[in-house]
């Protein structure tokens, strides 16, 4: 039996994922990690970097063990994901020059503001050349070291392989890319003479990774990055990888989303929407990031830091209360009954707003942030409307850049498909996201399965070697009648977001006088 395996860096788990040919799950395994904030800087440690690694997967050999009676030894392919962007900086000898900064930090306004102007493409503050050139002009010394520039997935698959290299999607949020498989020239030679005075000796072109495309072929399991890996000495070395690839790509690929006028909901930590463009947009604008699928095509992207932390922490608070009162629930029954509560809720949550802002949401405008409710004193306030306003505060920000690609730009969107733990409730969080976006919502049974199982699956796509294309893999391969759940808007709900979304805009200036 062949298998695959993905893995996948999220905020806050790790997964591992093994498949079989016929991309059904076989085992899993997780470990939980959480970012901290270190001088001003949401970053993570090498240290729990590679003990992150070593966890996922021991936990999935585990359940692979447990299930087959024999240790897990060979694997036919497999693939790193892991948040994208953000900035991880090693000097010739690979030692880290300064502590991860990854997707969430938002100190890079300035750097991000002057590229978009230098380029006239827009450079969202979170991508690598933003926290490059930041570093640049705050005149950090380690600047004059670098020899590799990795976003968290380019880097774990260098330690497995030692190849320098990302795929399509993931390279396009640490450079503006064009095609598949390389960098916007232009932009490359305008970089080079805007740092060019500062005398540096390496050039941007050789820093960054390779841009290798799905489907490429190349890097092997080394012997070092198999005992990294596995520190049993049970998983043999020369597994082929596939490109490295960032959460958005493999959210795309485990929801069918890789083909023009389709487009995804990816929801964890961060939110974002993915629709592949089948022409080029009109404008450019700060609240949308052009990068691109996996196979390259072009993609306009609403990427908001923040979506289920805050509505995490609050369904931990009334468990806490439910333990208080003798009700002890399992996890998973306390986010149905409240999910399920939060539907019989006001379809404007009766004058109730929330706000999810744990770090800055620059699509929202907010430079850092502060969770936060209020509600209008005629107003409902009860716990299903509560609950209803925090999670329509999951999809406030991405509505914010949706309006402009789906008002402004006249994009056309075929189907979208939610991804990720929120969607696990039927009709819930999937029916107030069809509100929000005025939208048909589709949630396939793999919605759970997350960005770990995209990866094996682009893991897959490259061992099999079918001679079909990305999208045409997917559409027969994979997808071809895998059950799928539809809702559609209806007027009173979105009719309510609306309102919803008229009290939450009002309620912005408080928001940022907060967070001051």
């Amino acid at each position: 039996m062949k298998k695959y395996l993905g893995i996948e860096f999220g905020s806050t788990r790790i997964k591992a994922v093994l498949t079989d040919e016929n991309h059904a799950v076989i085992s899993s395994g997780a470990y939980d990690w959480q970012n901290s904030l270190i001088d001003g800087c949401w970053t993570y440690s090498q240290e729990e970097i590679i003990s992150g690694l070593q966890g996922s997967y021991a936990a999935m050999a585990e359940d692979y063990s447990r299930k087959s009676g024999e240790p897990l030894t060979e694997l036919s392919a497999m693939g790193i994901s892991a948040m994208m962007h953000g900035y991880l900086a090693f000097d010739k000898d690979g030692k880290l020059l300064a502590p991860f900064r990854t997707w969430r930090n938002t100190f890079t306004g300035k750097a991000a503001e002057e590229l978009t102007k230098l380029f006239g493409f827009n450079i969202p503050q979170r991508w690598s050349i933003a926290h490059l050139y930041h570093a640049i002009l705050q005149k950090e010394p380690h600047v004059a070291e670098i020899d590799r520039l990795d976003t968290l997935a380019v880097y774990v698959h260098y330690l497995l392989t030692g190849r320098h290299e990302a795929g399509s999607g993931e390279a396009a949020g640490m450079f503006p890319i064009s095609g598949a498989d390389s960098y916007d020239g232009d932009m490359l030679e305008k970089f080079r003479q805007l740092v060019k005075p500062y005398g540096f000796g390496w050039d941007i072109a050789d820093i960054l990774p390779e841009v290798k495309p799905a489907g490429s072929r190349g890097a092997v399991l080394t012997e070092a990055g198999a005992k990294l890996l596995d520190p049993t000495g049970n998983l043999k070395p020369g597994v082929p990888l596939c490109p490295p690839e960032g959460d958005a790509g493999t959210g795309m690929v485990a929801t069918n989303s890789v083909k023009q006028v389709t487009g995804n909901v990816s929801a964890g930590t961060s939110i974002f929407s993915m629709l592949v463009l089948d022409k080029p947009l009109d404008g450019m604008y700060p609240e949308i990031d052009m990068v691109a699928t996996p196979d390259g095509s072009p993609v306009a992207m609403v990427h908001c830091n923040n979506c289920c932390s805050e509505l995490d922490a609050w369904v931990k608070a009334f468990g806490e209360f439910a333990e208080l009162a003798g009700a002890k629930l399992d996890k998973s029954e306390l986010y149905e009954k409240l999910y399920r509560h939060a539907m019989t809720g006001a379809a404007d949550c009766g004058g109730v707003v929330a706000y999810n802002f744990l770090s800055g949401e620059p699509v929202a405008g907010a430079e850092s942030g502060r969770p936060m409710y209020f509600r209008s004193p005629e107003g409902e306030w009860s716990l299903a409307n509560f609950m209803r306003a925090e999670l329509n505060s999951a999809f406030a920000a991405l509505a914010v850049g949706m309006e402009i690609l789906t008002e402004k730009e006249q994009v056309k969107v075929g189907r979208i498909t939610g991804h990720g733990g929120l969607f696990k409730v039927p009709g819930a969080a999937q029916k107030l996201l069809a509100n929000a976006l005025n939208a048909e919502v589709s949630v396939m049974t793999t919605a759970g399965e997350g960005g770990a199982w995209g990866m094996a699956l682009l893991a897959a796509f490259m061992e099999q070697d079918t001679g079909l294309t990305l999208p045409q893999f997917l559409e027969e391969r994979v997808f071809s009648g895998m059950p799928v759940i539809t809702e559609a808007p209806d007027a009173e709900g979105a009719e309510g977001f609306r309102r919803f979304m008229e009290n939450w805009r009002r309620g912005l200036p408080a928001q940022y006088s907060a967070a001051k």
